[in-house]
């Protein structure tokens, strides 16, 4: 039974990291759209990861790291995995842009490679949470893949709008995407030399990072009152969405 058990944790974890690599290649529906259904595309988008992000984070992985590693290490590795995140972005650049433009232009190989280990991180992620719980595990890809969409189109974007082809930007994000089946490989194996389950408040701290300061900033942009509410109202159903996830798995 302890066999079944293990090669149906490692059939999630090569599973979901396939879906989420398979997301590099989501530039491609962009290709068929105009620039302003591009921006508007991403905007419902970012706004939807913003609130899965935020209540995940703290709904469903926060609490659970809570229960693995104790109130005490849970708080101390969220704030770190928090702190680290914004380390990450303000001084090597590790910045997600989800915009067509962004007002600091970004250097196209830069941003690959900031994301290549930002993935590895996320196969991290993943393979830990699935081998504490699959239903988290489940819950952790959901999450990670709501934030992926937008970001993979921005990324897209943004190395189109620095001088890559279209198909060159969309093969060398794909690349970028894949490590995260590096990063679970790593986490798999990795989990025999030390205890997993303390990436969970790490990752609860990073995703509440990335929903807090890049995402619903972005937000705050819009200065259309009907569109503000809009937004508003997506950043509130992927909340809504994510507390119902937590009471129906």
């Amino acid at each position: 039974e302890e066999i079944e058990i293990s090669m149906q944790v490692i059939w999630y974890i090569i599973i979901a990291a396939l879906i989420d690599s398979s997301l590099g290649l989501i530039g491609a529906f962009s290709i068929f759209l105009s620039k302003s259904k591009f921006k508007k595309l991403i905007w419902i988008l970012v706004a939807f990861a913003a609130g899965t992000l935020f209540a995940g984070g703290i709904a469903h992985l926060f609490i659970r790291g809570i229960k693995e590693v104790g109130v005490n290490n849970a708080i101390n590795l969220f704030i770190f995995g928090f702190l680290l995140f914004y380390i990450l972005e303000r001084f090597i650049k590790w910045h997600h842009c989800h915009k067509i433009k962004c007002k600091v232009h970004p250097i196209s190989y830069l941003i690959l490679i900031g994301d290549g280990v930002h993935n590895v991180v996320d196969g991290l992620v993943i393979a830990s949470t699935f081998l504490v719980n699959i239903d988290l595990g489940i819950i952790t890809t959901i999450m990670i893949i709501a934030h992926e969409v937008p970001q993979e189109l921005g990324n897209y974007a943004v190395t189109v709008y620095g001088g890559f082809s279209k198909l060159r930007a969309l093969m060398y994000n794909f690349f970028a995407q894949s490590t995260c089946i590096l990063g679970s490989v790593f986490g798999y194996y990795l989990a025999n030399f030390f205890n997993y389950s303390l990436l969970i408040p790490f990752a609860a701290g990073g995703f509440v990072y990335i929903a807090a300061s890049d995402l619903i900033p972005m937000l705050h942009e819009e200065a259309n009152v009907k569109k503000s509410l809009i937004s508003f109202s997506i950043l509130v159903l992927g909340i809504v969405f994510m507390l119902l996830l937590k009471e129906l798995i």
